[in-house]
């Protein structure tokens, strides 16, 4: 059987390609007819609840992860604990599972002769493929997203959630905001599949196309840990991972998601592109083709690290963040935001006579180490002190914090006195006892400005 005749030019007079439709139908039934296929649905559709149910009724919360430390207070924080993990291990896994095995079991089997004769048609063979990983990949992640909402809601209830600016989401807006996050790592999920795809078509039945999503993912993270230029960060789908953090902010903080997002969906479509016509070129005649490692990277790599490249290079000109994004100005503003919001709360649960953020003007004089100005950078030694001043009081409160500040601009802001204002203490709550929401925080400091350079 030569190439000509598996692409079906030189078939019967009688004969009739497959429809896409049936060949999509055909390579879905193969896919979820696989245990392992099986076995991930059932996963994700039940893990995730009993996870965060579990969880949720402990003493001890995961209070280092985004969100744990809110886990007892409503059941939206857990789900948003799951998608952090997602994003850093289950999606890339999942995505190596299910994408990055789509074209090299063929070869494993060696059944791609017979598929060409039924099919009759690379491009059908390839959108088949294509769109049935999609598929299943799709409702993995309906089925974490599902999940882990329907376990904290059933062990915490429906209340409200507070943000990553200590501002108060309602019951409503916490649900709306977490179906959004969820929605928006489907991005950076779909280039984790394309580039999948590609590690198939390229590397054949070698297993390193199988890992391909899961080591690509974790490059990225590593590449996101180290200080390098936002610009570098952002020119990476990886940050899409991480970007919905800003919709936990009033305002949102839209830029640095929607870039991501943007970068992710390039990065899928030019996967996918380069996966297709490495399949549509490969010769099907050679039945022990084990992959080529000189087309892998002349056609997959090398226009990936171009186009990383040229993604960097449109963010740095389009806008005025430089080197890391962080910088002392942002700290400050971001630590009293924070505090002014969470001071409210804390009056709350503390039966005090209610106080507005304008009223507080609270302000942030941050440092980090020895340097008292123009401080910038992560690092956990980053030393704030929150002013603020009460209505009608003579005297302007004050309270120290320690902050750890990450690369991707996530700060946890630790109490360091006074004791009655940021101290360990519990307050009453709706949803029982709580600690004192000023004695440890999370925030998040915008790293990007879009504002275009002059």
């Amino acid at each position: 059987m030569t190439a000509t005749i598996a692409d079906g030019h030189t078939a019967g007079a009688g004969a009739r390609r497959v429809s896409w439709v049936r060949g999509y139908r055909f390579e879905l039934v193969k896919l979820v007819a696989q245990w392992r296929i099986r076995l991930l649905v059932l996963a994700c559709w039940i893990a995730p609840a009993l996870f965060v149910a579990a969880v949720s009724r402990q003493t001890s919360l995961p209070s280092d992860t985004l969100f744990g430390r809110w886990m007892h207070a409503t059941g939206w924080a857990g789900s948003l604990v799951v998608l952090g993990f997602a994003g850093t291990w289950a999606l890339p896994l999942l995505t190596s599972v299910v994408a990055g095995d789509a074209f090299a079991s063929e070869d494993r089997l060696g059944t791609w002769r017979h598929l060409l004769v039924a099919v009759r048609s690379h491009r059908r063979i390839f959108a088949a493929k294509a769109l049935a990983s999609l598929t299943v990949i799709l409702l993995l992640v309906a089925g974490m997203a599902c999940s882990s909402a329907a376990g904290g809601l059933v062990a915490v209830g429906n209340h409200s959630l507070v943000g990553l600016d200590g501002h108060l989401l309602t019951p409503s807006d916490a649900a709306g905001k977490v179906l959004l996050a969820w929605v928006c790592v489907l991005a950076p999920t779909l280039a984790l599949a394309a580039i999948g795809l590609l590690g198939s078509v390229a590397l054949g039945r070698s297993p390193m196309g199988l890992l391909l999503p899961a080591l690509v993912a974790l490059a990225m993270q590593i590449a996101q840990m180290l200080q390098l230029p936002i610009a570098v960060r952002l020119a990476l789908p990886g940050y899409a991972f991480i970007a919905w953090n800003g919709l936990f902010t009033s305002p949102v903080q839209l830029g640095p998601l929607l870039i991501g997002m943007a970068v992710s969906l390039v990065w899928a479509v030019t996967a996918t592109a380069l996966a297709y016509v490495l399949f549509v070129r490969r010769d099907f005649t050679n039945l022990a083709y084990d992959g080529s490692g000189r087309r892998a990277i002349t056609t997959g790599l090398l226009p990936l690290v171009g186009l990383a490249a040229v993604t960097a290079g449109v963010v740095d000109a389009t806008t005025t963040a430089t080197g890391s994004g962080i910088e002392q100005e942002k700290v400050q503003r971001s630590v009293a935001t924070a505090f002014a919001h969470l001071y409210r709360l804390q009056t709350r649960e503390l039966n005090r006579p209610a106080v507005t953020e304008a009223q507080l003007k609270a302000t942030a004089a941050c440092t980090k180490g020895d340097v008292a100005d123009g401080a910038k950078g992560p690092g956990n030694d980053w030393h704030c002190v929150v002013s603020w001043r009460l209505p009608g009081a003579d005297v302007t409160g004050t309270a120290i914090y320690q902050l750890d500040l990450t690369s991707d601009g996530r700060f946890v802001a630790d109490g360091d006195g006074p004791k009655e204002v940021n101290g360990y203490f519990l307050v009453r709550t709706p949803t029982g006892d709580a600690t004192n929401p000023l004695w440890q925080f999370d925030g998040n400091v915008e790293l990007l400005s879009t504002t275009p350079k002059g």
